[in-house]
């Protein structure tokens, strides 16, 4: 159970849609189209993002699973996260849903004005553009993510703690 402050803010995270989250990064999900065939024909590829930005002062690519609990909501949140580097990607593995909050990347969120809330569908993933600030995953169901992000010889990871706490809650 997640502790709420009485003074957190209401925050409703809205169906995830390219656009809305275009300020942000990138939604993963299948394409329209048929895509260009491979092996023989037996498959066809769908090139999703050119460049995820992880190469920053010496990083490199880490692939990573995230076995991630399901949260309760409304969920307070107090924190928010950035990699100012390079990008994070989150994918989840099966139909898994998952709640992603999110501030435009430059100075730290303040409250709830500033951050924007959003669920995916069970078969979207994002790609945090390196900066956007975001809080750790928010899994409204429970099971495995794969996560994409730059690893280096030093952490690339800043947090703040919102002036005025969020209260974010599925639509």
């Amino acid at each position: 159970m997640n502790a709420e402050s009485p003074l957190a803010a209401p925050l409703v995270a809205q169906p995830l849609t390219t656009t809305a989250f275009a300020p942000f990064g990138k939604v993963i999900e299948a394409p329209a189209g048929e895509g260009r065939p491979i092996n023989g024909g037996n498959a066809r590829r769908f090139d999703l993002v050119g460049d995820l930005q992880l190469d920053a002062d010496g990083g490199r690519p880490m692939l990573a699973l995230f076995r991630a609990q399901a949260r309760s909501f409304p969920h307070e949140v107090s924190e928010m996260e950035r990699h100012a580097l390079g990008s994070q990607t989150f994918v989840p593995l099966g139909e898994r849903r998952f709640v992603i909050v999110v501030a435009r990347a430059g100075d730290a969120p303040a409250s709830a004005d500033d951050l924007a809330a959003f669920i995916t569908n069970g078969h979207q993933g994002v790609v945090l553009a390196p900066g956007t600030w975001h809080h750790a995953l928010l899994a409204v169901d429970a099971g495995d993510f794969v996560v994409i992000e730059r690893a280096a010889g030093t952490v690339d990871c800043d947090v703040c703690t919102l002036r005025t706490p969020a209260r974010v809650a599925p639509a």
